[in-house]
């Protein structure tokens, strides 16, 4: 039998990158990301406190794969800190594919935070950059008001998900991962290490049939 999980004041959903360049026919498609956008909708009406990302990156940005000659989309190069995922270019800002999804309806989010906004760091969590010490603020921001657990969901799984579900842990929130709100790439293997990672911390992946709808 599930446990029902009734969220209240002290809880917050992060809604993870529901962008255009994230669904079909966007630059960088997650299979079947469009789909997540209606269950986010309704699992947000849950929640007095919703967060949502948005990727928001300059032209030119270091991730992508035309920044360097010779690499193609999903190649690795060494940044100054570690091993870089190139991407073909997306959510570029103030284009459409960086615009939300238009079927997401999260009139009442308190919060949206851009990240991937400096040119030579890429920044896959809600959190931190992926430099792992330049801070979003996002945690002073639900510390302030008296946020304890966070529940994330969105794309994609295996990246932007599992690292800001990370670094929740890591800021001492209690975090849960809704993964059926979810969609994953699945780049050698990374939805099965994203289970590993997650599991390893102690966050759990739960339906969206836990939280009461």
């Amino acid at each position: 039998m599930t446990n029902i999980i009734t969220p209240d004041d002290n809880d917050a959903l992060i809604a993870v990158d529901l962008q255009n360049d994230f669904c079909p026919g966007g630059a960088l498609a997650v299979p079947r990301g469009d789909e997540v956008v209606a269950v986010i909708n309704r699992l947000a009406g849950l929640f007095r406190h919703v967060v949502l990302t948005q990727d928001w990156h300059p032209r030119g940005h270091f991730s992508f794969a035309s920044s360097h000659a010779g690499k193609n989309a999903f190649d690795t190069v060494a940044a100054s800190y570690g091993p870089q995922v190139l991407w073909p270019d997306h959510c570029v800002q103030d284009t459409e594919g960086a615009s939300f999804h238009d079927a997401l309806r999260i009139p009442h989010a308190c919060l949206v935070v851009r990240k991937g906004l400096h040119e030579g760091i890429d920044s896959y969590s809600a959190f931190y950059e992926n430099d792992r010490t330049t801070p979003t603020g996002l945690a002073g921001y639900l510390r302030e008001r008296g946020i304890k657990r966070v529940f994330l969901a969105g794309l994609a799984f295996d990246f932007c998900v599992r690292f800001s579900a990370e670094d929740a842990r890591r800021e001492n929130f209690a975090a849960s991962v809704i993964e059926d709100a979810c969609r994953g790439i699945d780049i050698g293997g990374s939805v099965a290490a994203t289970h590993s990672a997650l599991a390893s911390l102690g966050v759990p992946c739960i339906k969206a049939a836990s939280l009461a709808i």
